[in-house]
């Protein structure tokens, strides 16, 4: 006796509805969690060096671009409103704190040499060139 089927046998089919959700949440999730480096807005094309060292002092970070613009922190700067933020800068801290002077492969010497006279003026007796480590 042949017995009747009460159902009927389609082909299958995938629904790409969910499949997309999850590849959607999945991108979502990987670009929340992973982290960009990025460095500050100033361009400097440090000097390599072989002996290069990294310092764990507090630091003041003074920048000098290829066409000769000081930065203070990220702040373009002149000179003088330089010895005034120094001075105030060893004033209210300690005076040893390490100056880190980040000077462009291009930049002037002379500026250089001016970032640092002021520096040891205003009583910041560290003071550090910044470059990259060779590889």
């Amino acid at each position: 006796m042949k017995f009747q089927r009460h159902y009927s046998i389609v082909k299958g089919e995938l629904n790409m509805a969910p499949l997309i959700d999850v590849i959607f949440q999945q991108l979502i999730y990987f670009m929340l969690t992973s982290s960009f480096i990025m460095q500050p807005g100033i361009k400097i094309n440090l000097p390599q060096a072989v002996t290069s060292e990294t310092v764990s002092e507090k630091e003041v970070i003074v920048s000098v671009s290829k066409e000769g613009i000081i930065f203070y922190g990220e702040r373009p700067v002149t000179m003088e409103e330089l010895e005034k933020l120094l001075q105030e800068e060893t004033s209210v801290v300690n005076k040893n704190k390490v100056m880190v002077i980040k000077g462009d492969k291009k930049a002037e010497h002379g500026i250089v040499v001016g970032v640092m006279d002021i520096a040891r003026r205003s009583g910041i007796t560290k003071i550090v060139i910044g470059t990259t480590p060779e590889l």
